[in-house]
C-alpha cells in the first residue's frame, strides 16, 4: 500500500512538473550569445559574454527549478548579413528562444527586425544605438545596458560644462558611430558648445594618422571619439605619437570599456572621462561577481556589457518561469511588467519602448599612482539617476509608446 502511494505521488509530481513547463518549446530554453569573438570588440564582449551567460543560468538555479537551459554562441564578424544568417538559422532550425548581447549596432538592428518577425526574444547588451528604443523599437526587444543617448548626455554634457566647448568628431562609419555622433553633437550644441568638424573612419581602422591630422588642424579643444574597442584605443595610442594631448587638445572617449583601459595602460588613459552603467569594484556584490567571472575568463574582469548579459538572462529566466513558457513576445511583455532586481545593476524597470532603466556613472581614469592594483582603474565623478540617465520616453519616436 505504501509503495503504491509513493508511486502515485511520484507520478503526480512528474505530471505537475511536465505541465508547468509544457509550453517551453522542445522542453529546452535555448539562449544564443551572438557577438564579436575574433575582432576589435572581442575583449569587451566575446567569450566573456558566454561566461556571463553561464554564470547567470547557474546563479538562477535553473536546473533545481526543473528548467533545462542550453547556451550556444556564434561570431557575427561585425557583418549584418552574417549576423542575420545566424539569427535565422538559430530561430528556424535550432530552436533558439533568446538572442543576447550583439555588439555592433548594424548587426543588432538587423537581428531586432528578424526577432520581431519570428516572435522570439532579443536582449541587447552590446549594441549602443538609441534607435533600438526609438524608431526601431520592438515588442520583442529589450535594450539593457547603455545607449548612445546616455553616453552623449553623460560624457558630452560633463565635458562641455567643464570648458570643453569646441569639438571635432572621429566617428566609426556605421550605425553605432553615426548615432553616437548625432546624440553627442546635439548635447554639445544644446549646452552652448560648437562642433568645428568631423571625419568618419572605417570600422577596425589600423592607421588613424590622416584623421588625427584633421582633428589636430581643427584646433578643437575636444576630439570626440565616436567609436569603441580597438578603434578607440588605436586612436588614443596614435594620438599620443602626434602629441595631441601635449598640444593642448583632449580626447573624449564617448564609449570606453574597462578592457580598453587595461589595453591602453593607466599612463596613456589617465584622466579620460566617460560614462558607464557598471563597474566591477562598485560594491561587495559586483566584486564577488567579478572574482568568479575573472576566474573563468583568463583573469579578464567584466565590462558593463558582460554585466548586462548576466543581469538580462536572470530577468529573462524569471519571466519564463512565471509564464511557464518561452513565447518570445509574451516573455518580453512579462519582463517589461516586472521590476528588475539583480546583484549588478540593483533595482530598476523596463519601459514600454524596451529601454531598461538604471543609474549611469561618470568615471575618470586614475593616475598610475592612484591605482591599488590590477584592474583598479576608475574613480567616480558623478552618479546620474536612472530617471535622468536615459532619453525621456516621449522623445524617441517609438511606435509602441502611446502619445
Amino acid at each position: 500500500m505504501l509503495l503504491k502511494r509513493s508511486i502515485q505521488l511520484i507520478t503526480a509530481f512528474a505530471l505537475a512538473t511536465g505541465a508547468a513547463h509544457a509550453q517551453i518549446s522542445g522542453g529546452v530554453i535555448k539562449i544564443g550569445v551572438l557577438n564579436d569573438q575574433s575582432s576589435l570588440y572581442a575583449d569587451l564582449t566575446g567569450q566573456g559574454s558566454v561566461v556571463a551567460a553561464r554564470l547567470a543560468v547557474e546563479d538562477y538555479g535553473a536546473a533545481k527549478k526543473g528548467l533545462k537551459v542550453e547556451i550556444v554562441s556564434a561570431d557575427h564578424q561585425n557583418k549584418p548579413d552574417v549576423g542575420s544568417q545566424v539569427a535565422r538559422k538559430w530561430y528556424d532550425a535550432e530552436g533558439v528562444d533568446l538572442i543576447i548581447d550583439v555588439p555592433n549596432s548594424g548587426v543588432a538592428l538587423a537581428v531586432n527586425q528578424i526577432t520581431r518577425e519570428k516572435g522570439k526574444a532579443f536582449i541587447v547588451s552590446g549594441a549602443a544605438t538609441s534607435d533600438l528604443s526609438g524608431k526601431a523599437c520592438s515588442p520583442n526587444t529589450i535594450h539593457w545596458t547603455y545607449d548612445t543617448w546616455m553616453l552623449a548626455n553623460g560624457t558630452g554634457n560633463a565635458i562641455v560644462k567643464t570648458g570643453g566647448d569646441t569639438w571635432f568628431f572621429l566617428t566609426a562609419d556605421y550605425a553605432f558611430g553615426h548615432a553616437l555622433e548625432r546624440d553627442t553633437e546635439a548635447v554639445v550644441l544644446k549646452t552652448g558648445g560648437k562642433v568645428l568638424g568631423k571625419v568618419r573612419h572605417p570600422l577596425n581602422t589600423q592607421d588613424f594618422s590622416s584623421f588625427l591630422l584633421q582633428a589636430q588642424a581643427s584646433k578643437a579643444k575636444i576630439i570626440g571619439l565616436a567609436n569603441a574597442g580597438g578603434d578607440t584605443t588605436n586612436a588614443i595610442k596614435q594620438g599620443a605619437e602626434f602629441g595631441i594631448v601635449k598640444g593642448g587638445q583632449n580626447f573624449a572617449g564617448l564609449l570606453v570599456f574597462l578592457t580598453d583601459i587595461h589595453g591602453l595602460g593607466l599612463d596613456k588613459a589617465q584622466g579620460l572621462i566617460f560614462t558607464e552603467t557598471f563597474y566591477w569594484d562598485a560594491n561587495a556584490q559586483t566584486r564577488a561577481f567579478a572574482k568568479r567571472f575573472a576566474a573563468a575568463n583568463r583573469g579578464i574582469h567584466p565590462t558593463m556589457i558582460h554585466a548586462g548579459v548576466y543581469a538580462g538572462i536572470l530577468h529573462y529566466l524569471k519571466a519564463v518561469e512565471a509564464l511557464k513558457g518561452d513565447d518570445g513576445t509574451k516573455v518580453i511583455a512579462r519582463m517589461k511588467a516586472t521590476p528588475t532586481d539583480d546583484p549588478l545593476f540593483g533595482k530598476g524597470t523596463i519601459r514600454a519602448d524596451g529601454r531598461k532603466l538604471h543609474p549611469a556613472y561618470l568615471f575618470e581614469v586614475k593616475k598610475p599612482s592612484e591605482s591599488k592594483g590590477p584592474w583598479d582603474y576608475y574613480k567616480l565623478r558623478a552618479t546620474i539617476p536612472a530617471e535622468q540617465a536615459f532619453r525621456p520616453i516621449g522623445e524617441g519616436d517609438c511606435p509602441l509608446v502611446k502619445k
